[in-house]
């Protein structure tokens, strides 16, 4: 529950632990603080007060402002109370671990054991989950970018690099001699060596046409 303090009067009433208490400018419009302090996340301290289980001793207000100067720690880098934190869930998921596993050996029933075995299992998995977070956050690794280096000049045929000179098809060569010497298809053939008795067919022993 949020409630707006006026700045202009004094109110003698006892503020109310449970309450979050916002003060307000006599220019300031209601609707547009609660807007901008629920969008900051600052209801979250109501949800942490009912859970702390702290009651009256614990005001919601004063909740939020230490909730704010551990955002403020983190936006400038200082990570010493998130280490402090995850250490002490560590040591209790530790103690949580410990103790089922000691209860499922005084169990006399098979599923007796296997219940708590089971949930002491599950704490040590979470322990050593809470270990592995604080030891990335103590020593971060590593941003490595790949760089992609080819020696050489290099040609993309189809968005694909290669290496000029390699995997090129010859050009499509004409059926030319090389001084420009064109084929004559309708030149005579001569007489290959592996028959002489057949001889080219000279043009007086062709036979004429005699139709039309």
């Amino acid at each position: 529950m949020a409630t707006t303090k006026n700045t202009k009067g004094k109110d003698k009433t006892p503020p109310d632990p449970n309450a979050l208490r916002v003060e307000v400018q006599p220019d300031d419009n209601r609707s547009e603080k609660l807007a901008a302090m629920a969008t900051a996340g600052a209801f979250t301290a109501a949800t942490m007060h009912t859970y702390t289980d702290a009651g009256e001793a614990l005001g919601v207000t004063e909740l939020l402002a230490a909730m704010r100067k551990a955002g403020d720690e983190t936006v400038a880098g200082d990570m010493g109370r998130f280490e402090r934190v995850l250490t002490n869930q560590f040591l209790t998921l530790d103690a949580l671990f410990n103790n089922l596993a000691q209860r499922s050996g005084r169990q006399e029933s098979f599923k007796g054991i296997e219940v708590l075995m089971r949930l002491a299992l599950k704490a040590q998995s979470q322990a050593r989950a809470t270990a592995e977070t604080l030891a990335l956050m103590k020593n971060p690794m590593p941003y490595i970018r790949q760089a992609n280096i080819a020696h050489g000049p290099q040609q993309v045929n189809n968005g694909t690099p290669t290496s000029a000179g390699k995997n090129q098809s010859p050009p499509n060569e004409l059926l030319e001699h090389q001084h420009g010497n064109t084929l004559d298809i309708g030149a005579t053939a001569t007489a290959g060596r592996a028959d002489p008795a057949m001889a080219t067919v000279e043009a007086k022993h062709r036979p004429t046409n005699t139709r039309g």
